[in-house]
């Protein structure tokens, strides 16, 4: 059994299966409390607890200087020193205007979901909040926003354009979904956008891939890896709750472009396939996040986007990160927190 598609409930039980541009400019007072700084520690759910960091922005050089008493010794430029006959530091200023690229999955396989909203929504509402986000300190934000049959590139921009740039093209493809019941969805639209990216991040970039991960193969492994060697890539897999344990509500009603059938949800073995096609696809992506070392965040359709973020990515440095933590780092933290 598939593990994208619709299931249908009685209207009661369900939720948005689309957003508008005024939902999503409301986010901007919620886009605070987490960022996609170097300094933070990302622990994904999915990579077992497994620690990850961003490299962040790159540095540009800047001058040669004499070393003080408290300067890190690691940026010690050591062929001057030897021929200066003494300690000489570089010194590096950190590039601003850093490109963000967010890649947004609008396919049939993200309209799915059992309470609040779709896994399309709340793809679309991590989006929104990570562009308010990124503007908001300074970095230009772009995306690729990918359907079945339709792709959306926008180009880098900062500022509130930048920002509103982005959730313009997500709310047209959320709005369209809903129309497109009846179609085919298309797995290889991930690796097609995937090739999109690779122009528009040229080095010390972040791709951010908003995903429920369905199609993911061996060129998407490939294309990650090769964007990897220059850019930092932070995976964001949206999931339903119900995909992952179906519950016993009796006979209900799967989609899956133009499929229909009704099923017996009380069949233990049919509840048995639904979730281990859920755990595969979830190892899957446990496997990948562990090799690369690329964050993945587990977001919940179910719950707030936002606050989610905010658990995922707000949290403090612990005291063993902050005292082996560079004096730049350990500032740049102090400016986030206050911000």
């Amino acid at each position: 059994m598939a593990s994208g598609g619709s299931l249908h409930h009685p209207p009661a039980l369900q939720g948005r299966i689309s957003v508008t541009v005024d939902e999503l400019i409301r986010l901007r007072n919620k886009a605070r409390g987490f960022s996609f700084l170097p300094r933070q520690p990302v622990h994904s759910v999915l990579a077992g607890r497994h620690a990850s960091r961003l490299r962040g922005r790159g540095l540009n050089f800047e001058e040669l200087r004499p070393y003080y008493p408290g300067d890190d010794t690691r940026t010690i430029d050591w062929n001057a020193t030897a021929r200066l006959r003494d300690p000489f530091v570089r010194v590096y200023t950190e590039e601003r205007d850093r490109t963000v690229l967010l890649l947004v999955d609008q396919r049939l396989s993200m309209f799915f979901g059992s309470r609040r909203a779709t896994k399309s929504v709340a793809a679309a509402e991590v989006a929104a909040a990570s562009a308010w986000r990124v503007t908001s300190l300074g970095d230009r934000i772009g995306a690729i926003v990918f359907g079945d049959t339709e792709t959306a590139t926008i180009k880098p921009r900062a500022r509130d354009a930048g920002a509103m740039n982005v959730i313009d093209a997500v709310a047209k493809a959320s709005q369209d979904l809903p129309g497109r019941i009846g179609e085919r969805t298309r797995p290889e639209a991930l690796n097609e956008a995937l090739r999109r990216a690779q122009p528009l991040l040229k080095h010390d970039g972040l791709l951010c891939l908003i995903t429920d991960a369905a199609g993911s193969d061996e060129e998407t492994v490939e294309r990650v890896t090769a964007l990897t060697a220059h850019n930092d890539v932070l995976g964001v897999f949206v999931y339903d709750p119900l995909e992952a344990d179906l519950p016993p509500v009796g006979s209900a009603f799967v989609t899956e472009g133009d499929r229909k059938i009704e099923v017996d949800t009380l069949s233990s073995a049919l509840r048995g396939r639904f979730t281990q096609a859920f755990e595969k696809r979830r190892r899957t992506i446990e496997r990948f996040s562990r090799q690369r070392s690329i964050p993945v965040l587990p977001i919940r359709a179910d719950l707030d986007p936002v606050d989610q973020l905010r658990d995922l990515l707000g949290r403090r440095m612990t005291a063993s990160v902050r005292e082996h933590a560079p004096r730049e780092a350990r500032r740049e933290a102090r400016r986030e927190a206050r911000s």
